[in-house]
């Protein structure tokens, strides 16, 4: 059983694709959440990007963890940035189970060349405590390998670190 909880929104695939990377390499637990609503073509678009906006949120379809998520010795929560926010999904999960994760860590995944850092410290409002480590991922960048891995290492270190 891992010690590592991977759980994400995506919707494109660039935030599942980024996530099952990380997972893999941390051999950690994945997860992928969904709150059922329909975001399919321009209008689906256009009403992601108001939901962030407006900051609402939907009931999540119900998802399983190997363990409590207070339990695992570090959660990465995975979101793409939408309108300069996390996507409602994750915004919805952190409300709703945020006080269970002690010690979370972000990937966010971005279109533009912006890095979003505003959306850490948007989502450390519903968490027990600050996250940990972050990254801000753009697919298909130049970057994008070296801060994966960084990221990868930082959360191994810092495992190994605190594992006794």
């Amino acid at each position: 059983m891992s010690d590592v909880l991977c759980i994400y929104y995506s919707f494109s695939g660039n935030t599942r694709r980024a996530m099952k990377e990380i997972a893999q390499q941390l051999d950690a637990e994945i997860v992928a959440i969904d709150d059922g609503a329909d975001r399919n073509g321009f209008s689906g678009f256009m009403s992601a990007g108001r939901d962030a906006m407006r900051r609402s949120t939907a009931p999540l379809k119900p998802f399983t963890t190997d363990k409590p998520i207070e339990e695992y010795k570090m959660v990465i929560v995975g979101s793409p940035v939408w309108a300069g926010r996390c996507a409602s999904p994750i915004r919805g999960l952190l409300k709703r189970r945020g006080l269970e994760m002690s010690r979370v860590s972000y990937v966010i995944t971005r279109s533009g060349t912006r890095r979003c850092e505003s959306v850490y410290d948007q989502m450390d409002l519903y968490t027990k405590e600050k996250h940990m480590f972050e990254v801000s991922l753009q697919p298909g960048s130049v970057g994008y390998a070296f801060w994966r891995d960084k990221f990868v290492g930082d959360v191994k270190q810092y495992l190994e670190e605190n594992n006794g």
